[in-house]
């Protein structure tokens, strides 16, 4: 899963890159309002730790123009102000969860992957596709009583596409949401990773085959018995 940290101070942010990154998952950071918001508008992100306190824009107002732009990606705001009324207005705007500086380490990653529960798609423990069956938070993938370790690529990759069944996934779309938005990774990493993962899924002897549609994307589809 991908993160967007919008915090403008320069060691506060990469603390929570830092700890987001050893949780398990990829953090980019933003450091003002305006360039927060542009990332947040591209939709590949799983959450946003949004700031109140920012450069040209301030988070309110952010968070006001993600959901206008309907944006629904859960939101969890930082804040150093303790005013009931604050509170009440960032959840107001659609804030799904609203943490008050200074906080312990263990208090923001509860509260981030409390915000990532409660987003739209919820990503289950367990997601499961033809005979196989993927747990995220362990990275294993499994195909009866075989099971392979995937790396961290491989597994968003796998992620994305059993969250999407047997939906067309494009090249672009995997690219920005495994790699990032400005990501200067091309094409052929997509494809190398694919290409990974079309062997561990033979070494597992599975039915499903991971597929090329010319010109669309990648989709899983499940073979016979």
């Amino acid at each position: 899963m991908r993160i967007l940290i919008v915090e403008d101070e320069v060691r506060l942010a990469g603390t929570l890159a830092d700890m987001v990154g050893e949780d398990g998952y990829t953090a980019d950071v933003a450091h003002d309002g305006e360039t927060g918001l542009d990332s947040a508008l591209s939709g590949i992100y799983d959450a946003v730790v949004l700031d109140v306190m920012l450069p040209r824009l301030d988070g309110f107002e952010v968070l006001k123009r993600m959901r206008r732009e309907g944006v629904k990606t859960p939101v969890l705001m930082l804040t150093a102000k303790s005013d009931l009324i604050d509170r009440v207005h960032g959840l107001d705007l659609g804030a799904d969860y609203y943490l008050t500086k200074p906080f312990e380490n263990a208090e923001f990653l509860a509260c981030l992957r409390a915000v990532l529960r409660r987003q739209g798609e919820i990503t289950p423990e367990r997601l499961t596709y033809g005979d196989l069956s993927l747990t995220p938070s362990m990275g294993v993938l499994r195909c009866g009583e075989h099971a392979l370790t995937l790396s961290a690529k491989e597994l968003e990759i796998m992620r994305l596409l059993m969250l999407n069944q047997s939906a067309i996934l494009p090249k672009e779309t995997l690219l920005v949401k495994v790699w990032g938005y400005d990501t200067e990774v091309g094409d052929n990493n997509v494809e190398a990773y694919v290409s990974f993962l079309r062997k561990k899924l033979a070494l597992l002897n599975s039915r499903v085959t991971l597929s090329v549609v010319r010109r669309l994307g990648y989709r899983l589809e499940e073979g016979h018995p």
